[in-house]
């Protein structure tokens, strides 16, 4: 490898692939090495200390280092702040000056951290750097509490599978006071025990430490994969032994996916690797117990910890297992067993949900990282040896690249092991072992680093969050990059990969994000919105005190630690104002919360709901509270009337606000001209796509390739039983679907819970839609579409990739399987229609309809028109196959609650589906439910795509004493199924004296007519007489001879009954089915509490939000986005109330719930 040259001229780096050379021009900040000009020692293991062992640093070695980091720490805020900066110099080397050393803020320590991994030359995933999650435990004195400090640090990283970057750090090395130590190397590793015979039982890299356990009286098990106790010591005291919880140790079984008998060696290992004997040096100040962790990639245990022949030694055990020729090298058996041992242990990893990278990617990442520093700091320091993978080296680009090997401040540094230079108490012999049981965690950890990123260019940076069910926000956070990235240094970021404490590191967040529900976050945002509500809830007591960036304290009543909504959503525009004054009068406040951070949210939803765009609305409150700076007001966008405008005058004027906040003054050509937010437009053109026939003859496998497009495991369940609910007479219908899950773990569920089904679209609309396509395409022939860089093409060379939105495959199976072709075309799609229009009277229409949002949405409310539709109304429209491929939306899956209890039919899952079938006139043409005619024209035993989705907020109660009220018409009823069967299930299982402390279980269910639409009344009628139900009320709406009646009418015929219920004996109510409905409910159980509770109005709507708030009144509900003009008609004429006409003329058209927050049009 090059020898480090301490001359003014950099040297050259060559990527021997590319031919290109840069120079290293980073490594004039480098400290003295131990390479020379006719020696290189960067082979060697190099793992000893360069100083010694414990010795504190000088105060002018403080003073250097210490100005050095400061300067650093604070060129990493933009804008600088340069009062602040000279303030905090002149208070740290004062401190020094007086005592030798001075105190690391916790954000300072945070950066250097993070500093630290990103100048670590061995770290093939240093990208990461950024992501490093710190727990500040310097006040931490005991053993006992490094423990603990360690137990919470292994449950945070370790994180269910999903790995996350952290670091916990311990106090720092003081003169003349012995260090705190944690003596593992790794904070998890195996043991092992050398036996008589020289054999050795375990991880032989275990021995020394082992035997170091066994004398300090921790007893051996002599297991091949035994973990090692945490042994601590403190301020030079003798060491302590802490057994690991065996619950806080994740493992992975190792097995192929294909050959059954590597198994039989019985290998597992652990999911988390971390560090813990090194020390982090920032700043001039040493942290000798400082462990820390990332996550594996898969060759450090396939290739290094179960073949490295100092190891476990396994690569001829496995061959043999593999079936493979030993005896001759020629045959290559060592590489074969070599490959096959890491295909089993990336298999297993990814099998379990355990967070773990190939060495390919590991390489591809590293040398993206590595064009990033070169941008941002002029190189990156890089050790060839210990980057370039143990396995399939030469395949890898990191191997053909030339990297300098060097050392930065701040760092991690290796330390003489703790064992080896302890002093023992006078006259003391080995302590004993001290066994101390793990505690549940009570109070997650608080998201509290506030580091400020150093920025990677001249740009300020921007973050885009998007949370989405169906891909509306996605595609607008897209289009916003479009629009911001020529003024700032911008990426867009879906929720589930955020962390959450990254926030404090952010100059400019922008967020994008649906609701789902009753105003939940979609499923791609449910990790974000519970870590902020816990940054919420454990930064109060510095929110009240005005410490977060606020002078105003914030109410606890704004978001609710149950579920995160407004109390009053009618106050919300106040709160914003109060909120901007706040930020306006504390622009110096910032030394907590998010200060130094500046935000806009853009919230999608229905005004369908009451809760209209609530989670994005709640995202704002909450980023306001924690003291960030709004610097847009919070966009609105409704699905049901002009959304696309909306977001295109919310982003124009964010990109215009964010601009001026930090005095960027645009082109002004391109100053934030609306049209680029139609990245749609622009992405498409005849010319950028193509479709490329593949080798392949046969389609992927379905739930594989869904499983990649929605960024979730999806397995397939078997169709066993189809039951017709609906009467005779009825011209409706409702079946009962029975699906067997095999056992499938991915299916477990509990009563309450959503089945997701991914459907399949109609054969006649794809067969229609094929023979529209004027490229005249092989429609069976496996193809992969790619998309060319326009940019490579205006330097007169082709570049071509693939477009990833979902596998190579057929058209009519991405047109059947993939592709959403019901759902009416965008604005912006129209637009791309309108381009390929060859009738001037077919464009100038779809030019209006993509212009005039309020013409579009009439179009769109009156036809609801598929994509055969369109083409039918604009028979001019040359429909390419790229065009098709590129541009629909991915048809997403539909919700039904599970009517099944997992107790009373294991292995099954029930769901009670309306099929829907409508015309928008009475000549028009026939509409019918994507999933739900799927279901019903399914032969039994076809497999269907699904997975669950929990619904924790609408399980029944875990005291089964407490009373359980159930508000359900029309196919609402069908999570309420799953309730009674379970507590069936229970009573059969329970003594006389148990069923008689059960609390009542009282169903409230609606519908037409007793002869053809009441689905389960047999079924519900048993119950009663079995006492499982303890009341059945039925509301009929048009029942012969009979008044109409509707659930709420039930609820207040039944007063006493339910007043009883719900404040007397404190019970559950549970509402479910369509949104207009659920608010009529509401609204009288209110009525109800003023007229039997005695209670003024206010006093009815505060119990109602307390209700809510304790987690006592839950609601599944989703909302309809249509209706015919039949019923339109039927409104205008009859007299009855909103949820009344709703009940009778949109009841059931809801083809399961593409998004309970979304309007399902034509599902």
């Amino acid at each position: 490898m090059p020898a480090i040259t301490m001359s003014k001229k950099p040297d050259k780096v060559k990527n021997w692939i590319t031919g290109t050379e840069y120079d290293e021009t980073l490594q004039s900040s480098a400290l003295p090495g131990r390479c020379s000009r006719d020696r290189c020692v960067g082979s060697i293991m190099g793992t000893q200390p360069d100083r010694k062992q414990a010795a504190p640093k000088t105060k002018e070695e403080v003073l250097t280092q210490a100005k050095e980091f400061i300067d650093e720490y604070f060129a990493s805020f933009q804008p600088p702040n340069k009062s602040a900066h000279q303030k905090r110099w002149s208070e740290t080397s004062s401190a020094i000056e007086a005592k030798g050393t001075y105190d690391l803020t916790t954000e300072e320590l945070t950066f250097g951290a993070k500093l630290a991994w990103r100048n670590a030359s061995r770290c093939i995933g240093r990208i990461q750097w950024s992501k490093l999650q710190l727990f500040d435990a310097r006040d931490v004195n005991t053993a006992q509490g490094i423990f603990d400090a360690m137990c919470k640090h292994i449950t945070y990283a370790t994180n269910k599978g999903n790995l996350r970057s952290t670091i916990t750090v311990f106090r720092p090395r003081q003169d003349g006071l012995p260090d705190h130590r944690i003596w593992n190397a790794q904070v998890i590793r195996y043991a092992g025990y050398k036996m008589d015979d020289g054999s050795i039982v375990g991880d032989p890299a275990g021995v020394e430490f082992t035997e170091v356990c066994m004398n300090l009286g921790w007893k051996p098990k002599y297991g091949r994969f035994d973990v090692l106790p945490l042994v601590i010591s403190v301020a030079g005291a003798d060491p302590v032994v802490f057994d690991i919880p065996q619950d806080l140790v994740m493992e992975v079984d190792i097995a192929h996916p294909t050959n059954k008998k590597l198994a039989e060696l019985d290998l597992k290992w652990f999911a988390l690797p971390a560090i813990a004997n090194m020390a982090l040096d920032v700043g001039g100040i040493e942290f000798p117990a400082s462990p820390f962790n990332g996550w594996y990639m898969g060759t450090e245990i396939g290739s290094r910890d179960f073949c490295d022949v100092a190891r476990y030694n396994l690569l001829e055990p496995i061959a043999e297992k593999l079936g493979l020729d030993t005896m001759s090298n020629s045959s290559l058996w060592k590489d074969r067993a070599l490959v096959e041992i890491n295909v089993a242990v990336l298999h297993s990893f990814q099998s379990k949900g355990v967070t773990i990278t190939d060495h390919h990617s590991a390489s591809e990442s590293f040398m993206t990282h590595l064009q990033k520093e070169r941008k941002a700091r002029g190189g990156c320091p890089g050790d060839w040896v210990w980057l370039v993978p143990p396995m399939s080296s030469s395949i890898t680009e990191v191997f053909h690249q030339e990297l300098l090997l060097y050392k930065l401040r701040p760092s991690y540094e290796y330390q003489t092991p703790a064992w080896l230079t302890h002093v023992w108490e006078k006259d003391r012999g080995m302590v004993k072992k001290k066994r101390i049981p793990f505690k549940t965690l009570s109070k997650a950890v608080m998201f509290s680093s506030h580091l400020w990123s150093r920025a990677l260019a001249r740009r300020v940076k921007c973050t885009i969050l998007f949370a989405s069910e169906t891909g509306r926000s996605e595609s607008f956070a897209d289009n916003l990059l479009d629009m911001i990235k020529p003024y700032f240094n911008a990426k867009v970021v879906c929720m589930e990969d955020y962390k959450v404490s990254d926030l404090c590191g952010e100059s400019l967040l922008l967020v994008v994000t649906s609701t789902f529900g009753n105003g939940d976050p979609p499923v791609n945002g449910e990790t974000f919105d519970k870590d902020l509500k816990e940054m919420i809830k454990n930064s109060l007591p510095l929110i009240e005190s005005g410490q977060s960036g606020k002078n105003k304290s914030v109410k606890k009543s704004q978001v609710s630690p149950m579920n995160g909504k407004g109390t009053d959503a009618n106050n919300n525009n106040n709160d914003i104002n109060n909120n901007n004054n706040n930020n306006r009068n504390n622009k110096n406040n910032n030394t907590n919360g998010l200060g130094n951070m500046k935000y806009s949210v853009f919230a999608l939803g229905s005004k369908a709901y009451p809760h209209f765009a609530e989670f994005g609305k709640t995202v704002d409150r909450c980023l306001s509270d924690l003291g960030a700076t709004r610097v847009h007001k919070v966009g609105e966008g409704d699905e049901l009337h002009g959304q696309e405008h909306s977001f295109d005058t919310w982003a124009g004027a964010v990109v215009e606000a964010a601009c001026k906040s930090y005095n960027i003054v645009p082109d002004k050509e391109s100053k934030y001209k609306k049209e680029t937010s139609r990245k749609a437009v622009q992405a498409w053109t005849p010319e950028t796509y193509r479709l490329v026939p593949q080798s392949q003859t046969s389609n992927p496998d379905l739930c594989t390739a869904l499983s990649d497009i929605h960024n979730r495991k999806v397995v397939s369940c078997g169709l066993k039983e189809r039951t017709q609910l609906q009467g005779q007479d009825s011209d409706r219908q409702t079946i009962l679907v029975e699906l067997d899950t095999g056992g499938k773990p991915e299916l477990t569920y509990a009563p309450g819970d959503h089945v997701a089904i991914f459907p399949e679209n109609d054969p006649d609309l794809v067969d229609g839609i094929l023979q529209r396509l004027v490229d005249n395409p092989p429609y069976n022939s496996v193809v992969a579409l790619e998309t060319c860089d326009m940019s490579a093409r205006e330097e007169n060379r082709e570049s071509w990739s693939p477009v990833t939105r979902f596998p190579a495959c057929s058209i009519r199976m991405a047109l059947t399987s993939f592709l959403d072709v019901t759902t009416p075309p965008t604005q912006s799609l129209l637009k791309i229609y309108a381009t390929q229009a060859k009738d001037a009277s077919h464009k100038k229409k779809l030019e209006e309809l993509a212009t005039n949002p309020d013409k579009y949405e009439q179009w769109r409310s009156d036809k609801l028109p598929d994509l055969l539709h369109v083409l039918s109304e604009f028979p001019s429209i040359q429909l390419t196959s790229s065009l098709v491929l590129a541009q629909l939306p991915v048809l997403r899956q539909r919700y039904y609650s599970i009517s099944s209890s997992p107790s009373m039919y294991p292995g099954a899952i029930h769901a009670t589906v309306a099929v829907l079938e409508y015309r928008m006139s009475d000549d028009g043409p026939l509409h019918k439910g994507v999933c739900s005619t799927w279901l019903n024209r399914c032969a039994l035993g076809t497999g269907l795509p699904c997975t669950v989705r929990p619904a924790p907020s609408f399980h029944l109660p875990t005291d089964p004493s407490l009373p359980v009220v159930m508000v359900g018409p029309g196919t609402g009823i069908a999570s309420f199924r799953s309730f009674w069967q379970q507590r069936m299930h229970d009573r059969q299982n329970m003594t006389s004296q148990q069923r008689d402390k059960l609390g009542p279980m009282v169903l409230y269910f609606g519908c037409r007519q007793s002869d053809k639409d009441d689905i389960y009344g047999k079924e519900t009628q048993k119950l009663k007489i079995e006492n499982v139900l303890q009341d059945v009320h039925t509301a009929f709406s048009r029942e012969p001879g009979q008044k109409k009646m509707y659930v709420q009418d039930m609820l207040r015929e039944n007063a006493p009954e339910v007043l009883d219920l719900i404040v007397k004996q404190s019970g559950h109510f549970y509402v479910c089915g369509d949104v207009t409905m659920a608010d009529d409910v509401k609204k009288s159980l209110e009525q109800i509490l003023q007229d039997k509770g005695d209670m003024s109005r206010a006093e009815a709507e505060t119990f109602m939000q307390e209700l809510r708030s304790s987690g006592r009144y839950h609601e599944d509900i989703f909302g309809t986005g249509f209706k015919t003009p039949a019923s339109r008609g039927k409104e205008e004429t009859r007299p009855e109330t909103s949820m009344q006409r709703r009940r009778d003329d949109v009841d059931d058209k809801l083809d399961g719930k593409i998004c309970p927050s979304k309007t399902c049009s034509i599902s």
